[in-house]
């Protein structure tokens, strides 16, 4: 399959994309040690901070990046005494000399979540005014940082556990709720999240560099909000739960937790005019719409007439499959986008909700809707479309692999000897029928994460009606 040029494109395509957000590159973009002065540039200003002023630097962390993150501050701090902790997903790690690094859980937290959350809360107490901290921040934190909050006395007698978190999650996960909506409930869960990290830290400096996963790079989102104010609610938790039916199935401790909160018997996340964020500095140093950008140069350098769509894709990935799907017919047909040979790029965020115990993560549900659009259509509409659908970090959900590809051309071939196509969506089961294909796109952990690429490219020259 992969002799083919168009799939070697589009491989190449969303490759490009990956490399620039290669936190290496973005760090060593904005971040700079001169004598002893390190200098950070934002969108807004290029902030500076006096190294002799402080005692101590101490890097924390937690994000599916953040081991190549931290591997470049080591470097640009080389020389300096710096020390600290990051939590990663299970092998998306680096080498590093001086930070100590925590495979965790992902997207479930799992015990070793428990253990990151609680050394970087033990990092965060010995923090003072002479302390710098620098924190790195990428998507996969509200997972790999399991911390349940403490109610406080006067509240009952129930405790958050782990058990308590997993199953909450595995619900949201299977609710089809957003990043926003589940990072809302988790921030309420926690006492770290929703800049509950920042008051521990205060009132030492901290620079916080950030490589967003959110579509539009909300940072009271991205990693449920660790150091920025939080503008949700106990009661916002409640209503997001109440939204997807699942109140009811959530651990009974979850519940008596919210409704306490709500009921203002435990304090509210610190909100955006909080004292304890004077000294913070949030830096987001990538995003989804950077892979982008250099998809559609790579794009043009291959020789496609190039279309980016958006940055802020967002909605039922089988839905969206569908949006894209009438692109690619109208690109046969009207070329109403780019002149074929055409390619056309997106990305953002999609959400699933499970109706079926398959295997399988957003990008390939994508795939595999998109698929489906062309089954019944004749052989002369399918020739010469080929898409794309995978996750920048390398793994689609629960998966291994980072996304799909679909061949129209080739459709009847690669379901014809693996049953219908459609019964693997109702059974969310869209890895295991392009692992069966040969269609699976695999990459291994790239060590960033900046959500998903979609890439259509249309080279059918069937002949247009005159304009």
């Amino acid at each position: 399959m992969e002799k083919n040029k168009e799939i070697q494109d589009l491989k190449s395509i969303f490759l490009a994309g990956v490399k620039q957000v290669d936190p290496a590159v973005l760090i060593k973009n904005r971040v700079h040690i001169r004598g002893s002065m390190l200098s950070v540039k934002s969108e807004e200003a290029v902030l500076e901070f006096e190294l002799d002023n402080y005692n101590r630097i101490i890097v924390i962390g937690a994000g599916k990046a953040t081991a190549k993150m931290a591997q470049t501050v080591e470097g640009l701090f080389k020389g300096r005494n710096i020390s600290g902790t990051i939590a990663v997903k299970y092998g998306h790690t680096e080498p590093l000399s001086t930070i100590k690094i925590i495979e965790a859980g992902h997207p479930v937290p799992d015990k070793n979540s428990l253990l990151a959350a609680r050394k970087i809360k033990e990092i965060a107490a010995e923090t003072d005014e002479k302390t710098l901290v620098i924190n790195l921040i990428s998507g996969g934190g509200s997972a790999l940082l399991a911390d349940p909050i403490d109610p406080g006395p006067g509240t009952g007698n129930f405790k958050l556990t782990l058990d308590d978190l997993q199953k909450t999650t595995g619900l949201l996960l299977a609710s089809g709720a957003t990043i926003n909506e589940m990072n809302c409930v988790r921030k309420h869960l926690s006492s770290i999240k929703g800049g509950r990290l920042a008051a521990l830290i205060h009132p030492a400096t901290q620079v916080n560099l950030i490589l967003s996963d959110v579509v539009g790079d909300r940072l009271d989102v991205i990693a449920s909000g660790l150091t920025t104010g939080d503008e949700t609610t106990y009661a916002d938790a409640v209503r997001v739960l109440k939204k997807y039916g699942i109140i009811k199935k959530i651990p009974e401790n979850i519940r008596s937790i919210l409704e306490a909160g709500k009921k203002g018997l435990i304090p509210e996340t610190p909100k955006k005019n909080d004292p304890v964020f004077k000294r913070v500095h949030n830096v987001i140093i990538g995003s989804n719409y950077t892979a982008l950008t250099a998809a559609f140069g790579k794009a043009k350098e291959l020789g496609y007439n190039t279309v980016m769509l958006s940055s802020r894709i967002t909605g039922e990935a089988r839905e969206v499959a569908k949006f894209y799907a009438g692109i690619a017919k109208d690109e046969v047909f009207r070329e109403i986008l780019a002149r074929k040979p055409a390619c056309i790029i997106g990305g953002g965020e999609t959400t699933v909700t499970l109706t079926g115990s398959g295997k399988g993560g957003r990008s390939q549900e994508l795939a595999l809707s998109f698929l489906i659009q062309f089954l019944d259509e004749e052989d002369e509409l399918k020739r010469g479309i080929y898409f794309l659908s995978a996750s920048t970090d390398g793994n689609d959900g629960p998966t291994d692999a980072a996304g799909a590809y679909v061949l129209a051309q080739e459709i009847n071939r690669h379901t014809a000897p693996f049953g219908r196509a459609e019964d693997y969506l109702k059974k969310s089961d869209s890895c295991t029928f392009f692992e069966q294909t040969g269609l699976l796109f695999k990459t291994g952990p790239t060590n960033t994460n900046v959500c998903d690429l979609q890439i259509l490219i249309v080279v059918n020259y069937r002949q247009l009606p005159e304009r």
